[in-house]
């Protein structure tokens, strides 16, 4: 069994930071971090705490990059045209410079103030960010590693409020930002001779949103529809040279305009000398400050002027405010939040405070498309470079929402539970995981594609405790409210509910393997309660514990079933037997888990004091002990008195489960590590920290003693506290907008535990979500019985010589995919029958693994196919005797068959009269050369 398992996506949010339960006051910012499209507009940046989700929106999947930030992301940035780098800032003003394709870190610095925006300019060379009070440019560094990657361009200052949205213009000459003091500033980003800054205002709230109009859009405006002075019909007069929005808080936009003034002129001679002393001196200043300007001398005024950057052209010219718009007549109820532009499409998304959003074509600021998408506030809005589709994040609800505006439909809708996930369950092949959530909710996740594809309506009135799967179209859940539900996947309906003779709150569930028999126990009473499946009746009550009973599990074979309770022990009973007693396991304290390894002979027990102990279900004998207090110890949490070393509540396991042969254990407690145990040996073989996110409560191990206070620790995160009024009062009169609710930090644990039946991964869940952990993207090289004899080329040259059978175990020791993949797919069909025989039964799972691995995105499906039926003919009876050690590998392929047969049969059924038509088509024309 190998273990580089590493994390492959982390699905159950899709945008946002995780939510502690009951607090409605986000942790890093109530308006949250922004999304990014990529370059070519199919794919999504979207952070998720301190982590960033990439979402596929052509082949509809998602994946987590494998960067990880200190705390929870503030903004992020990608590079326009190559989408080579990234920057990501989180909350704390660390910053990750990151090769974006590649998913490596090159280089990590600290910037001193808030960072509230970023933007890269459009030609890639630059990037600026809000500093504070100041807008700092930044050249943009290569991609590769360098001691000190990150150049200072310029710093420039002028606004007297925080910087909270900024702008580049479309050459990348000119700087805009605006800020909380309800004015704009523009700047050149080099210095231009006789430039001064100017300052736009006419705003009363501060600002959300500035952007400037495409240069080529603005000129052709002015020459395609005004000849001489280029006069707009605006007030201003003058040739137009530049245009700009901004947006204010309380739903204001307005249309700025910047105009040259015509001056009369002296004389050719006299206007010839000054140009010329005006271009010497630009090339001069251009040249000392870095910049590209293009005032140069040229054979006329007219090629000069159109060959001018924005930078050169606004020199002594005057802005000027040419027309203002409302977005909102009641802009005290709905304040705007976020707006994004697409300058060469000239359309502006707004997205509000209600949960509305507005798309509007710009300068006229007509409304093209308006619509509700939440309750909640929109935090962030993007729109993809070909302006098709718009990306909005609401950070309270955490969810994302992808919306093609010409169709009118939804290309992407994701959110996750309200308050997190609590339990999870895979289905028998593998493809789908059924989670439940402590808001009452039950979600079916596609583990191939990482996306949420189906809410089952919510039946439960209290957190969901346990979920199982009966068979798979039958999902089973228990809940705090005292019910198990069970959940036809057909037709997405609760079709029955069990309900115990005494109301109480379930703890745990577990379902016999053939599906008919559900049994879940209680807090208070201390006791298990028996249904049967169909019948919707309660069969039987099993009592004895002493403390609630926290964990069940069946017995993979017989109908046996181990009970776990706070009382210290761990009870077997048979259920086929009414007068049976059961069998007692002594543990000396509180028992939380208990878990059947696969092949029925072995029982695993936790208790609080960090002990697992394996009992043999036979006789009754303890096996052995590992006591894994030092392994699972977790950090120190914000309001914890005593250190990590000290702090018993983490050091002891909540969930445990087998391996798929039953050689190793996955264990996970209140901590932030998940550990794997080798049985035979009792030792650990590896240890996953779930999280590295200084946001959540218990990452650190010791917390730095300038936040501890004489009143305990303080949080460190306190500079989000300004945008908390972007939230509208909830008490009718009341004028602010604090509700009384308080900031509160998830806790970084590990719920449950969960191996994958194929065994190629294994998920957790925590307060972030479903993390799963996986080897399928893994390209390592692993050989196995090597000699000299075994090498690349003499597998190729037993594939000229026609000996396939050779080759294939050669390339098996190998244990490359490439290689063994050539090797498959070279092989004739009609000797497939005579290679199979050839592998021996040490190779079996292997071949297995790989061939599940290669019919997985292969055409060939009837090859394949013809593969797995001439191993089941020749090695069935071998795999059917010792199953425990083919199971994992038959399972990824029985999961890779049914998925390939799901899409042919969608495939066929969709073009059923086509296929109806060519089979005719085909009986006509061998007719006819049949007559002939």
């Amino acid at each position: 069994m190998k273990f580089n398992y590493k994390l492959h996506r982390l699905c159950g949010a899709s945008y946002g930071t995780p939510a502690a339960t009951g607090s409605n006051i986000l942790s890093s910012s109530s308006k949250g971090s922004n999304i990014v499209f990529t370059s070519d507009g199919n794919n999504v940046l979207s952070p998720v705490g301190n982590r960033i989700q990439v979402l596929d929106l052509l082949h509809h999947s998602c994946r987590t990059l494998p960067i990880e930030a200190r705390s929870n992301i503030r903004r992020i940035a990608l590079s326009p045209n190559d989408d080579r780098l990234l920057i990501v800032v989180d909350v704390n003003h660390y910053a990750m410079l990151v090769n974006y394709r590649r998913g490596v870190i090159l280089h990590r610095f600290k910037f001193k103030r808030p960072v509230r925006e970023m933007k890269f300019s459009p030609d890639g060379t630059k990037f600026a960010v809000s500093y504070g009070k100041f807008v700092q440019v930044w050249l943009t560094p290569g991609v590769r590693r360098e001691f000190a990657p990150m150049v200072l361009h310029r710093k420039y200052t002028g606004l007297v409020g925080d910087v909270t949205t900024l702008d580049w213009s479309s050459d990348s000459s000119l700087l805009l930002a605006g800020g909380k003091d309800c004015q704009a500033r523009v700047w050149t980003v080099d210095t231009v001779k006789d430039y001064e800054p100017w300052t736009l205002i006419g705003h009363k709230k501060p600002l959300v949103g500035v952007h400037f109009e495409d240069k080529e859009k603005t000129l052709a405006e002015r020459d395609q529809f005004f000849v001489g002075t280029g006069n707009t019909g605006s007030s201003l007069a003058g040739k137009l040279v530049a245009r700009c929005y901004t947006v204010s808080q309380d739903g204001v936009i307005c249309t700025r305009e910047c105009r040259n003034e015509e001056v009369e002129d002296d004389g050719p001679d006299s206007d010839d000398k000054k140009d010329g002393l005006d271009n010497l001196g630009n090339d001069a200043v251009d040249f000392f400050s870095g910049g590209g300007g293009t005032a140069s001398s040229s054979s006329s005024k007219k090629s000069s002027a159109e060959s001018m950057d924005q930078a050169h052209a606004i020199v002594k010219a005057r802005w000027g405010t040419t027309s203002r718009h409302y977005f909102s007549a009641n802009s005290s109820s709905q304040n705007v939040v976020s707006t994004s532009y697409s300058s060469k499409h000239s359309l502006l998304v707004v997205g509000f405070s209600t949960g509305l959003f507005g798309l509007y074509e710009l300068p006229s600021v007509s409304n093209i498309h308006t619509l509700s998408l939440s309750h909640s506030t929109i935090g962030t809005v993007s729109i993809n470079p070909s302006a098709e589709w718009l990306a909005f994040g609401c950070p309270k609800t955490q969810q994302l929402l992808i919306w093609e505006w010409r169709s009118e439909t939804y290309i992407l809708k994701q959110s996750g539970h309200a308050y997190g996930m609590r339990c999870l369950a895979y289905s028998p092949d593998g493809i789908v995981v059924a989670t439940g959530g402590e808001d009452g909710t039950v979600k079916l996740w596609n583990s191939q594609s990482g996306f949420c594809y189906v809410t089952l309506p919510k039946s439960h009135t209290a957190a969901v405790t346990a979920v199982e799967f009966a068979n798979p179209t039958v999902v089973l859940t228990a809940s705090l409210d005292g019910t198990v539900r069970a959940h036809d996947l057909h037709r997405y309906r609760n079709f029955k509910t069990y309900t115990s003779d005494i109301p109480c709150q379930f703890l745990s569930m577990a379902v016999d393997k053939s599906g008919e028999v559900v049994c879940a126990g209680s807090a208070e009473p201390f006791r298990a309660c028996v249904w049967s499946v169909q019948t919707g009746k309660l069969t039987d009550v099993l009592t004895g514990h002493l403390g609630p009973v926290a964990a069940l599990a069946f017995h993979p074979v017989r109908g046996h079933l181990a009970s776990a309770s706070w009382d210290g022990t761990v009870k077997v009973w048979d259920l086929y037997k009414s007068d049976s007693t059961p069998e007692t396991f002594e543990s000396g304290a509180d028992v939380v888990c208990v878990a059947f390894r696969p092949d029925g002979n072995q029982i695993c027990s936790g208790t609080i004091r960090g002990l697992l102990r394996f009992w043999d279900v036979e006789d009754g004998s303890l096996v052995c002990e590992i006591d894994g207090q030092k392994d699972i110890k977790g950090g120190r949490k914000m309001n914890d008195r005593t250190t990590a070393d000290n702090n018993a509540s983490s050091r002891y396991f909540t969930s445990i489960t087998y391996s798929a042969d039953g050689t190793c254990l996955l264990a996970g407690g209140n901590s932030k590590y998940v550990c794997i145990y080798e049985i035979s040996q009792q030792i650990l073989l590896k240890k996953f920290q779930i999280s590295f996110n200084r946001s959540l409560d218990g990452v650190l191990d010791e917390l730095h003693s300038k936040n501890l206070g004489d009143g305990g620790p303080l949080d460190d995160e306190h500079d989000s506290g300004d945008e908390n009024n972007l939230a509208a009062p909830n008490l009718p009169g009341a004028k602010r907008a604090d509700d009384g609710s308080r900031k509160s930090r998830v806790e970084v644990l590990t719920m449950q535990v969960a191996f994958s039946p194929t065994g190629r991964e294994w998920s957790t869940v925590s307060g972030e979500g479903l993390h799963v952990y996986s080897l399928d993207d893994d390209m390592i090289f692993d050989p196995m019985a090597l000699t000299e004899a075994v090498t690349p080329s003499a597998v190729q040259t037993n594939i000229r010589k026609g000996k396939y059978g050779m080759a294939l175990l050669m390339s098996l020791h190998l244990n490359e995919f490439a290689l063994v993949k050539s090797v498959i797919e070279d092989t004739p069909y009609e000797s497939i029958a005579t290679v199979v025989r050839s592998i021996g039964q040490e190779h079996l799972s292997q071949l297995i693994q790989f061939l599940s691995k290669c019919m997985e995105d292969s055409p060939h499906v009837e090859y394949y196919l013809q593969w797995c039926l001439e191993l089941l003919q020749t090695h069935g009876l071998f795999m059917e005797k010792n199953r425990g050690k083919y199971m994992r590998s038959f399972r990824a392929l029985f999961r890779v068959v049914q998925s390939r047969y799901v899409d042919l049969k969608g495939i066929c059924d969709d073009n059923k009269y086509s296929l109806d038509f060519l089979e005719n088509q085909a009986k006509l024309l061998l007719g006819g050369q049949d007559d002939k």
